[in-house]
């Protein structure tokens, strides 16, 4: 509700206020607006088994290549991108198969909700969604060991439309919820199909593992089908308010708590990143990498056409290693690069890409 504030008669309330949601971190979700895509830049991608696609949306394909992923510029009024399923075939999910978009949310950021407690508190999920296909789609609300659940659906009754859906769930008294910690605080779900295992009665808790209601529409059950979604929003209250916009650098850097890419797009040196590397043998240089924000956790690494170089040559890089939590935290870790041979050792070396675009480095710390 909007409030006014006037220097001489001070600030005056229209209408109801929810002061829960007016202030703060008010969405929990993080890239609601599907405007970060640090990992594929914009390119379709083809999940596994929970594999990250855009920035903290997970994609599941419980069997091999069944949709694909992708950062989209097709988007309702208000908003730039969304994200976009696309169906590879006509599937029938067996019992035990289930297949969805999912975002984690961290304990530390689910904490207040007391979920699992008498205080549990009443939460609404919005959200703008548009299909190829119509009729009552799915998904659920789960905690983190993945044994309490709450199906929840929603319709959209036009082919290849806008609209904007609500979703009001009371939380839950009962069950196990972490509290705050940097695991996993809940499971947000969106079902694209799945199969009696993972489905159940919608609109209730229950102490299962189940990630869309009975009966819902199933995205990969048609060849070619099409699911869009933007605008997504978690907050508290039994009443959806409007979409909570941060700026653009905020909205990265609550990403780069989880991922953080360098490169990608360019020819690059790491200056500042990375210190010098120092060569230990001919095979391995080792140096620290410093995360551009405070990570969850000591982040893992994947790296793709990078090379170590001095003042004469270059040396491409197999594998990359960090030594972990012994010699690294939240801030930065000490990695070593493996080459094939070549390197002198004690001598400094730089990391680079090998080709103008493909080349990156990736430190994850994904719940």
């Amino acid at each position: 509700m909007p409030v006014i504030i006037d220097g001489t008669n001070g600030i005056t309330q229209a209408g109801e206020f929810n002061s829960d949601s007016s202030f703060g971190f008010k969405n929990r979700i993080i890239n609601g607006a599907m405007v970060l895509d640090q990992r594929n830049a914009g390119a379709s991608v083809t999940p596994t088994t929970n594999s990250y696609t855009l920035d903290r949306w997970i994609g599941n394909n419980a069997a091999a290549s069944k949709f694909t992923v992708q950062q989209s510029s097709t988007a309702p009024t208000g908003f730039s991108n969304s994200l976009l399923v696309t169906s590879s075939s006509a599937y029938t999910p067996s019992a035990s198969e289930p297949f969805y978009v999912s975002q984690r949310i961290e304990g530390f950021n689910a904490a207040d909700l007391m979920w699992g407690t008498a205080n549990a508190q009443t939460v609404t999920l919005s959200f703008w969604v548009r299909s190829s296909l119509t009729g009552t789609f799915s998904g659920s609300f789960q905690n983190s060991a993945t044994d309490y659940s709450y199906p929840y659906t929603y319709t959209i009754s036009s082919a290849n439309t806008w609209e904007y859906k609500t979703v009001t769930v009371v939380g839950p008294t009962s069950g196990t919820w972490i509290g705050a910690t940097n695991g996993i605080g809940l499971r947000l779900y969106f079902s694209m199909g799945a199969g009696s295992t993972y489905q159940g009665t919608a609109g209730a808790w229950a102490a299962a593992d189940y990630r869309s209601s009975t009966g819902s529409t199933s995205v990969v059950g048609t060849n070619g089908a099409t699911w869009y979604i933007t605008g997504v929003q978690l907050e508290v209250g039994s009443t959806a308010t409007s979409f909570d916009y941060r700026p653009y650098g905020t909205e990265l850097a609550l990403c780069q708590r989880y991922c953080v890419k360098y490169g990608g797009s360019n020819l690059f040196e790491f200056a500042a990143p990375f210190t010098t590397l120092i060569a230990a043998s001919s095979t391995i240089a080792y140096g620290c990498v410093s995360s551009t924000v405070p990570m969850r956790t000591v982040p893992s690494y994947t790296t793709n056409a990078i090379r170590l170089i001095d003042v004469s040559a270059g040396f491409a890089v197999t594998s990359v290693a960090t030594s972990g939590t012994t010699y690294g935290n939240v801030y930065g870790t000490e990695v070593g690069f493996t080459v094939a041979s070549g390197l002198t050792q004690f001598r400094p070396y730089f990391v680079q890409t090998n080709n103008s675009t493909s080349g990156y480095i990736i430190m994850s710390a994904e719940l």
